[in-house]
């Protein structure tokens, strides 16, 4: 037996014995690797949540930008709906003593191509409807628009926006296109220029030339401005029925992309799976009787000319109205429009199953596939250049 040495140390024992160093036993070493082991799948599940969560949050972000989106998009065009440039039909016209001859008899073919025709009378006369239909809404394919509204997502509207662009080129842009004053004037397109000469004829010019009408001098070197002609058509396209990626999309078709005539169409946003667009029409005066277009402008006061009994006061009355084929009254008297958009996620959430049908004004939409989480966008839209000159004090 080995001892060590105590010199200082009186006792009657005999020498200390030093206990013999030793490491873990195999059973804490088990343990230790078993609470590790738990540690490490405690802190990757607590990753994996993060990172999900983390997922999910960008998918909501993005579903929420892309709704809002489609709805700025759409509604900064339907607020311009019915723009002329100071051209107002006769028939809202209120400082129109005669009987509106402008009044129109039946909705323009929202895919027509320019020049409308060969006769230049029928020409004329669709233009006038043009003038007079700011917007229009289907909910299939609208007549002659196959080419352009392709694979259309089913129980979804077709919503046709027109007016004049807020930007505006001189009219000398039509034989010089050199000035600074020109940049972006494309002579191919199709252009609307107003007449503010009294009495002048014609009162407009929708071409893509010719443009000679004056300014409030009627001097033959003051001519107004000219501004685009926009006709935008808005819809829901289903990829999975030709690009297989199975993600709807709002798309939009632009009259005179493709020179004069054509249209092109271009995707907007991606996850849109519905819209459905309501119209709010203008169907009494202010005095409570029914619009008639058919007869000159009837005041309640002819002195003051402050109430017209038989032409609209710019309100919508009663409900908003979801129209399969709107009639002519309907869409030469719409004053507002609700706009109602179903946004989804555009990658779906594993384990996640939608059991809620969706309302979109008065269209329930039950999307077939649950595992993408959606939600409702809604906005109401005031046609201002329509309602406003409807407005009397």
């Amino acid at each position: 037996m080995n001892c060590i040495y105590k010199p200082n140390r009186q006792s009657t024992r005999p020498c200390d014995k030093v206990a013999a160093q030793a490491g873990f036993s195999l059973v804490e070493l088990l343990v230790v690797v078993a609470i590790s082991l738990l540690m490490m799948v405690a802190i990757l599940q607590l990753f994996l949540d993060v990172t999900r969560t983390r997922d999910e949050m960008a998918k909501t972000n993005a579903q929420m930008e892309n709704g809002r989106f489609a709805i700025q998009v759409i509604a900064d065009d339907v607020i311009h709906g019915g723009f002329w440039d100071g051209y107002i039909p006769q028939f809202d016209d209120l400082t129109s003593s005669d009987i509106p001859a402008d009044y129109p008899v039946a909705a323009p073919a929202p895919c027509e191509a320019y020049p409308w025709g060969a006769d230049a009378a029928a020409i004329a006369a669709y233009e006038l409807r043009l003038l007079a239909v700011p917007v229009q809404v289907y909910d299939a394919v609208p007549p002659g628009c196959a080419a352009v509204v392709t694979s259309k997502q089913a129980d979804t509207d077709v919503l046709v926006v027109r007016h004049a662009e807020t930007v505006s080129y001189p009219a000398s842009c039509d034989t010089d296109s050199t000035p600074a004053s020109c940049a972006g004037y494309d002579g191919d397109k199709v252009y609307f220029q107003t007449s503010q000469c009294a009495g002048a004829s014609p009162s407009y010019v929708l071409s893509t030339g010719g443009f000679s009408l004056q300014k409030m001098t009627c001097l033959a070197s003051a001519l107004t401005d000219i501004r685009r002609y926009v006709a935008n058509i808005y819809y829901i396209r289903d990829f999975s029925v030709t690009a297989g990626d199975g993600i709807p999309t709002l798309m939009r078709a632009e009259f005179g992309g493709d020179g004069a005539t054509g249209w092109s169409v271009q995707p907007l946003i991606e996850g849109i799976e519905g819209l459905v667009v309501e119209l709010g029409v203008d169907t009494v005066s202010d005095s409570g009787a029914a619009v008639d277009y058919a007869t000159a402008v009837t005041w309640a006061d002819p002195l003051n000319k402050t109430s017209p009994t038989n032409r609209g006061d710019g309100a919508p009355d009663g409900a908003f109205v979801h129209c399969s084929a709107c009639t002519v009254d309907q869409l030469a008297n719409t004053v507002a429009v609700k706009i109602h958009v179903l946004a989804r996620n555009v990658d779906a959430t594993r384990g996640y199953t939608d059991a809620k049908a969706y309302q979109l004004g008065s269209v329930a939409l039950d999307p077939d596939d649950k595992s993408f989480k959606r939600h409702v966008y809604s906005t109401t839209v005031r046609l201002n250049n329509v309602s406003m000159r409807r407005e009397t004090p």
